[in-house]
């Protein structure tokens, strides 16, 4: 399994810190236990991401029967669709083609992306919306939606809050899936010491190399175990299969 279903590569923060988002993100999987609604989902979600400084977040599904829900300003929403720029829109270009989260000044600065597609990023942030992460939700049936979060001032996302939002975003994603699609209850299933191991580290933001150092074993052995936890977990990548772990009680962050 390629490290680019991993999450974002994220440097080693300390304890402490670390200690204070996984409380935040545990306190969100909580809150949103038992929900059974999309908007009361989207508030979790938008105070979970105040947390990181990011008061604007938009999720849109771009699959069959597609699902629209933002809190970006108003005359930034108006703006945009009057202006068709959902046609044109970089981040949606780039998130057919990505796998993880991903900083908007990484597209902004790609020699790739023409001048038309930076303008929209420059009308976004004359309307506030100055920096942003972006996280790609593929699903296997070929389904597919984007979720993302913006912040007023000029600082970039970091990688551990990059890290967590992805968790978040999917989480959410996941949640609103089911709401379409209700399935029963599942058992959670029977992974091996190392292989907890393994997704306990990928959840935290780490590749397969960085995973194998802690762990004292090869890139090779750990992505072994990453399979067998995707098959495990049915998770379509590393970063479900993560979620999944988690929602089961299998990994505590």
């Amino acid at each position: 399994m390629s490290d680019q279903l991993s999450l974002v590569p994220s440097m080693h923060f300390p304890k402490a810190s670390r200690e204070v988002f996984a409380a935040e993100f545990d306190r969100f999987l909580a809150q949103t236990d038992g929900v059974a609604q999309s908007e009361e989902l989207f508030d979790l979600l938008s105070a979970f991401a105040l947390n990181f400084d990011c008061p604007w977040i938009a999720y849109r599904s771009h699959s069959s029967g597609p699902t629209i829900m933002l809190n970006y300003p108003n005359e930034w929403q108006q703006r945009y669709f009057e202006m068709g720029y959902d046609r044109i829109d970089p981040i949606i270009k780039t998130s057919r083609k990505r796998a993880s989260a991903f900083r908007w000044s990484e597209v902004y600065n790609d020699e790739r992306t023409t001048e038309d597609e930076r303008r929209v990023f420059d009308e976004a942030a004359t309307f506030g919306l100055r920096t942003g992460v972006s996280v790609p939700l593929h699903g296997l049936d070929a389904s597919f939606a984007i979720m993302s979060f913006a912040q007023p001032g000029d600082c970039e996302f970091q990688n551990k809050t990059i890290t967590y939002l992805q968790l978040a975003a999917l989480h959410f994603h996941l949640k609103v899936a089911n709401f379409a699609d209700p399935v029963g209850i599942e058992e959670a299933p029977d992974l091996s010491l190392r292989e907890k191991e393994c997704i306990l580290w990928t959840a935290r933001g780490k590749s397969s190399w960085e995973t194998g150092i802690i762990l004292g074993i090869s890139a090779n052995t750990v992505n072994f175990h990453i399979k067998n936890i995707l098959r495990k977990l049915d998770a379509s990548s590393r970063t479900a299969a993560a979620i999944k772990a988690i929602n089961f009680g299998i990994i505590d962050l």
